[in-house]
């Protein structure tokens, strides 16, 4: 990349203001004074929603920000952005929320956007950028240098960055770099030495790449991953970019340590907006991408069910079941990857050309991370969850200030240790809506236990596997578990949390949904099915106002519940059954809504707008949503018990 950079494109501020957004689609250069607030959390899904992800190359240019909500309104249109001459976008905190999918920087890119500047980035979103080339910065007097004809220098980019990301950043991207510099036939230097580490720290010195070895907190690394693995919205992408930089066939290494879902789009024909928008067919050309690679390569593969109702199962449920191990290095290309950190291993999220890179060299890049240690103590009152816990920590003043960006949360106390590792599983999962690099839980006598019940596995837990006495946090975030009720999280955004008994009135349920990754585990049907249960044993059925729809994580929780006769409750009960698969989740689907007037109550992960269809999702615990579900109305176990 050049020394010094000149601007000569407009700037887009993603004003909360629509009709400050429409003047600058129509031509008018509007002040940054006028264009405030400006809107914060702008999630990747409103950067490009999910029915705009069914191409994988610079065709995306079409789409940036037609998710984008302002008040109450879509202001900017297909191909609006690049028409409009657009080279730098402007926004508000956290910027790049939620899922970690790449087609949200590489639509910008290919729409014309070099730069953007926002008062924080999300981790993933961010590192996205520097792997595919549009600049980041913080520094909001940049707009003004760039608007009086300043070139600006490289190195003001590079500020606070680590020593890695910026040679990545010169070298204008991730497989460039590595092409040049990373040595991909090394072993990993497995330094173990040092005092005052956490567990996430000491599984990264256990990987690290060579030329890394005495790097310290903060520096930007290669990791050996003992596990890779992609699903089928990014295997096609990932494929792209590696046989761009090295040819086809590409050299892959240890591809037995490769794993390919196909779980993401394998319900689209039961999908409402994919069926009516004709999307179909462009559904097959970005799964076909996927399987190609699956056919090209010696890699592991979970796929679809012969009958094709859905899928093997979810890709971070799976990675669970069949493949983490505590002490493992895990990577990817889904925000939830951390789902695994319930095992003891470090499990993150990577970007499409991160998962490329990985796939030829073995080594996938992130950076020491600091931690913050969630201390949950007490015993957690009947009918409350790791959900729960979850959406206290959300709107927590830690968590909403952006004090947890890019941190590990490594999860302790009583109330925790009593977790089974499916619970522990829900907290990790969603530190991809809490702004962090992964979640973790260190493994003990129920991590040994899961391991054997469910994959037969005699594993002995290692002295090293937990965080020294004397291991340095960036803070401590202390929640009396006992304190903990029932909670919910208002339509928008995961972070608007309140417990269910302050509902100042109540609130209409159209769509009770149970699944996804973080809802549809073993334990998560346990509480379903305890609810439904008690529920039936009182004459009561789902209204017919409300459906009432379970997904099972994996195929082992379908037997699961088989083998322990939930089935004929749930049937009983009118619950309708999916197979496996993201579905509604990722609003592609049975079970998203189809009406902007239509409430949910949901136990998956994100309700960000348009995430399960044009309606409002309200989050929930398992408990909730079964108990909401027979009550026709938002209500936790306990107060439908009363």
């Amino acid at each position: 990349m050049e020394d010094a950079i000149r601007f000569t494109g407009r700037i887009l501020y993603l004003s909360r203001d629509p009709a400050c957004i429409r003047r600058q689609l129509a031509g008018e250069a509007v002040p940054l004074a006028d264009a405030a607030p400006l809107r914060d959390d702008v999630s990747t899904d409103e950067i490009t929603p999910v029915t705009t992800m069914l191409v994988y190359d610079e065709r995306l240019g079409r789409y940036p920000y037609v998710g984008l909500k302002a008040g109450d309104e879509l202001p900017i249109g297909e191909d609006a952005v690049r028409q409009g001459g657009f080279e730098i976008t402007v926004a508000g905190k956290r910027y790049g929320k939620g899922s970690s999918r790449e087609h949200s920087p590489l639509a910008e890119l290919s729409a014309g956007i070099r730069l953007i500047v926002a008062e924080s980035f999300e981790r993933i979103y961010q590192q996205n950028c520097d792997n595919i080339g549009i600049l980041t910065t913080t520094d909001f007097d940049v707009l003004r240098r760039i608007q009086a004809g300043e070139s600006i220098p490289i190195e003001h980019f590079l500020k606070g960055r680590d020593a890695l990301t910026q040679a990545i950043i010169r070298s204008g991207g991730l497989m460039a770099y590595s092409r040049q510099v990373l040595r991909a036939d090394t072993e990993p230097a497995a330094v173990s030495g040092g005092k005052g580490l956490t567990l996430v720290e000491k599984i990264i010195r256990r990987h690290l790449h060579p030329d890394a070895a005495q790097a310290e907190r903060g520096s930007g690394v290669f990791v050996k991953a003992d596990w890779r693995f992609s699903h089928d919205y990014f295997t096609g992408m990932s494929a792209h970019l590696m046989h761009r930089a090295y040819g086809k066939p590409a050299p892959l290494r240890d591809p037995d340590r490769i794993v390919a879902f196909h779980d993401h789009l394998v319900l689209a024909p039961q999908s409402v907006p994919h069926v009516k928008g004709g999307l179909l067919p462009r559904v097959a050309t970005l799964v076909q991408g996927h399987h190609d690679f699956v056919m090209d390569y010696p890699v592991r593969h979970h796929g679809q069910l012969p009958d094709g109702s859905g899928s093997e199962g979810i890709c971070h449920a799976l990675m669970t079941e069949r493949y983490a191990l505590p002490g493992h290095v895990v990577a990817g290309t889904d925000s939830h990857t951390p789902h695994a950190g319930a095992l003891g291993c470090l499990a993150f999220g990577v970007g499409s050309t991160d998962m490329a890179n990985s796939w030829t060299t073995g080594y996938v890049r992130c950076k020491i991370p600091e931690t913050l240690r969630v201390e949950v103590s007490g015993t957690l009152a009947p009918g409350v969850t790791a959900k729960d816990i979850v959406l206290v920590l959300l709107r927590s003043e830690a968590v909403r200030n952006g004090e947890a960006i890019g941190a590990v949360f490594e999860y302790g106390g009583e109330a925790v240790r009593a977790m089974s590792v499916d619970e522990r599983a829900t907290l990790t999962n969603m530190v991809a809506e809490l702004g962090g690099f992964t979640g973790i839980v260190e493994p003990d006598e129920q991590t040994v236990a899961f391991l054997r019940e469910r994959r037969g596995i005699a594993f002995e837990l290692q002295d090293w596997m937990k965080s020294d006495p004397d291991a340095a946090y960036r803070r401590v975030i202390h929640i009396d578990g006992a304190s903990v009720r029932p909670m919910v999280a208002r339509p928008g955004d995961p972070g608007n949390g309140m417990a269910i008994d302050e509902l100042a009135e109540a609130v209409q349920v159209d769509i009770a949904y149970g699944g996804s990754c973080t809802g549809g585990k073993q334990a998560d049907f346990d509480s379903y099915h305890e609810v439904l249960k008690w529920g039936l044993a009182q004459g009561l059925r789902i209204p017919p106002h409300t459906r009432f729809f379970l997904q099972f994580g994996t195929m082992e929780v379908k037997r699961y519940c088989e083998e322990r006769g939930y089935l004929s409750v749930f049937e009983q009960a009118g619950v309708s059954l999916i197979m496996p698969g993201c579905g509604s989740c990722a609003n592609c689907g049975p079970g998203q809504s189809t009406s902007a007037s239509e409430v949910t109550i949901s136990a998956i992960n994100r309700n960000f707008p348009g995430r399960s269809g044009p309606g409002s999702v309200w989050l929930a615990s398992p408990y909730t949503v079964a108990a909401s579900a027979l009550a026709g109305r938002i209500v936790d176990f306990g107060q439908l018990k009363g």
